[in-house]
C-alpha cells in the first residue's frame, strides 16, 4: 500500500510538471512545438511509477491542460491525450521488462517515442478525419520529426540523465 500510494503523489507531481513547464516556453508557441515540455514529465512518470501511472498521466495531462488553460487546442489535445499515453504506457512496460542497466534506459526511451508519434499519427488522422481536416503525411512528418526535432534531443539528453541519478540514489523504486 505505501508503494501504491508513493506512486499516485509522484503521479500527481509529474501531471503538475506536465501542466507548468509548457509555460516555460508558452511565450514563444513555436519554441513550446519544439521542445515539447509537456512530454518530459510524462516519459520520466513511466520509468518512475510504472506503467498504469505513466499511462494515466500521459492521457489526463494534455486534456487537463486544455481544459484549465485551452492549450493545447482541440483536436490536437486529443491526439495528444493518446500519443502521451503511450509515452507513459511504454517507457514503464519497457523499463520493467528489459534488463536494468543504463542502456536499456536508452532502448526503453527511444521506442516509447516511436510508438507515441505512431500512435499520435493514427490519432490524427482519425480525429481530423471526423472533422473534414486534413491530415497528410507531410503534416505527420512535420510534426512527429522534423519540428520535434530539438525536443527530441532535449528528452534524449535530460530523460536518460535523471533516471540514472535516481538508480544510482536509490530513489527509482520501480524495479
Amino acid at each position: 500500500m505505501r508503494s501504491s500510494v508513493r506512486k499516485l503523489v509522484l503521479s500527481g507531481l509529474f501531471l503538475a510538471l506536465g501542466l507548468i513547464m509548457p509555460f516555460l516556453t508558452g511565450q514563444i508557441p513555436s519554441i513550446g512545438s519544439m521542445l515539447l515540455p509537456m512530454h518530459i514529465p510524462v516519459l520520466i512518470c513511466g520509468f518512475v511509477c510504472g506503467w498504469p501511472y505513466g499511462l494515466a498521466v500521459g492521457f489526463i495531462t494534455p486534456l487537463l491542460r486544455h481544459w484549465i488553460f485551452g492549450m493545447p487546442p482541440m483536436p490536437n489535445a486529443l491526439a495528444m491525450a493518446f500519443e502521451l499515453a503511450v509515452y507513459g504506457f511504454c517507457t514503464g512496460l519497457f523499463y520493467k521488462l528489459l534488463p536494468k542497466k543504463n542502456a536499456f534506459i536508452y532502448v526503453s526511451l527511444i521506442i516509447s517515442m516511436i510508438f507515441g508519434r505512431i500512435v499520435w499519427g493514427i490519432a490524427s488522422l482519425i480525429i481530423y478525419g471526423l472533422t473534414d481536416k486534413p491530415f497528410t503525411w507531410q503534416i505527420f512528418a512535420g510534426g512527429a520529426v522534423v519540428n520535434a526535432v530539438p525536443g527530441i534531443i532535449l528528452q534524449i539528453v535530460i530523460i536518460p540523465v535523471i533516471i540514472i541519478a535516481l538508480k544510482r540514489g536509490n530513489l527509482l523504486k520501480n524495479e
